[in-house]
């Protein structure tokens, strides 16, 4: 084997795409040791992914003081390189950040407009935005308070919405944050396609995770589904049917209908900004995985995304899963040579994790001896 490139998801509760990453450099390496290996550690715009950023391109790290999801002062961390930032909105409103303290009633992304605002002011052009793991349900009104957007009452006071209030918007001025962003790019990276409101909306699929009983859930949605009359009244789009509007509470549409952005499915945008067809093009193996295949992974999950690359460039792809529970139907019919599970003694979870890495590794080293095998026996024929 020549050349082989490891783009793997997390497993979550598990392994980091960087440690899997560092398992496969090392063991690779020993076995095939003039073999290229080639790491590249992503996710799909939740947690993580400005840490794979920084550890695929070098990004540089910067710190930035900004309001938390609930009002308080944080200390968030963002990535660059060149002149794009990567931004993670849970670092300024995430879910974790609350505690038991869950209320999308009133958590904010006013902090997730402070980031990207101080990355602007830094230079940034390029805003790549993840939408995972938020805490709040207010359709991105704070971010677009943080960047100039006005939001005003029936009675034209100025206000800053969040997920009890959005029902009191009577109208938005988002000039300013027009003329702030003139020349700069924000494209919102996720990996769910739900629309803002609705059964399969923000409210009704996330919010109950967020602290939200069933008559708030109603609410919630109600209030998103006011502000995407609004956005659709000035607009003259259904940005609250777009795939991933919403993501993050409904962040996704806040970024389309106030900051002038684009939603793309992260694990694409990943890709792209990490350059992954130009580097795999001539592999001779590529390795992916997740923690868990099922039918949401060719969904736009991170084995979805590399799959449909590696098929069109006919590339080998091979996927090692913590498990597989049969339902995304045969792998062969999205370009995946085979699929390797590292859950080689069928225990529990809580069992699993302690020893993720070990079984990684193992399931590593029986995947290389076959290729040895196969390298041996084709040499002979």
């Amino acid at each position: 084997m020549r050349k082989c490139v490891v783009v793997s998801d997390s497993f979550k509760g598990t392994l980091s795409s960087l440690q899997i990453c560092s398992i496969c450099s090392n063991h690779i390496r020993a076995a095939f040791p003039d073999c290229e290996v080639i790491t590249l550690p992503v996710a799909d715009g939740g947690e993580g992914t400005v840490d794979c950023f920084v550890s695929a391109l070098g990004a540089g790290p910067v710190h930035a003081d900004v309001t938390g999801a609930l009002g308080d002062r944080t200390d968030a961390v963002y990535a660059v390189f060149g002149d794009t930032a990567f931004i993670e909105m849970s670092a300024a409103a995430g879910l974790p950040s609350v505690g038991d303290r869950k209320d999308p009633g009133i958590t904010t992304t006013y902090g997730v407009g402070e980031l990207i605002r101080d990355a602007v002011s830094k230079g940034c052009r390029k805003i790549l935005l993840g939408l995972g793991g938020s805490a709040t349900n207010d359709a991105g009104c704070g971010c677009a308070t943080a960047l100039g957007t006005v939001f005003r009452d029936a009675e034209g006071k100025e206000f800053v919405p969040t997920g009890d209030t959005l029902s009191l918007v009577s109208e938005y001025d988002n000039s300013k944050t027009a003329e702030l962003l003139s020349g700069v790019s924000v494209t919102a990276i996720c990996d769910v396609r739900n629309p803002l409101y609705g059964p399969q909306g923000a409210a009704f699929v996330f919010a109950p995770q967020k602290g939200a009983d069933g008559q708030k859930v109603i609410q919630l949605d109600d209030g998103l589904r006011h502000i995407g009359g609004l956005m659709k009244k000035r607009s003259g789009k259904d940005i609250a049917d777009i795939p991933g509007a919403g993501a993050a509470g409904g962040l996704g549409a806040g970024v389309v209908a106030f900051l002038g952005g684009e939603l793309k499915p992260g694990i694409e945008a990943v890709l792209d900004v990490l350059d992954f067809d130009s580097i795999a093009a001539d592999a001779d193996l590529v390795i992916t995985g997740e923690g868990k295949l099922d039918s949401q992974s060719f969904q736009g999950k991170v084995i979805d995304g590399v799959s449909k690359r590696t098929r069109r460039m006919g590339v080998p792809l091979i996927a090692v899963v913590g498990m597989d529970d049969g339902s995304s139907g045969d792998p062969a019919e999205h370009g995946i040579s085979a699929v390797f599970t590292t859950n080689r003694a069928s225990l529990p979870f809580e069992q699993l994790k302690p020893r993720a890495a070990e079984d990684y590794a193992a399931t590593l080293d029986s995947i290389l001896r076959l290729i040895q095998i196969s390298e041996k026996t084709g040499g002979q024929s």
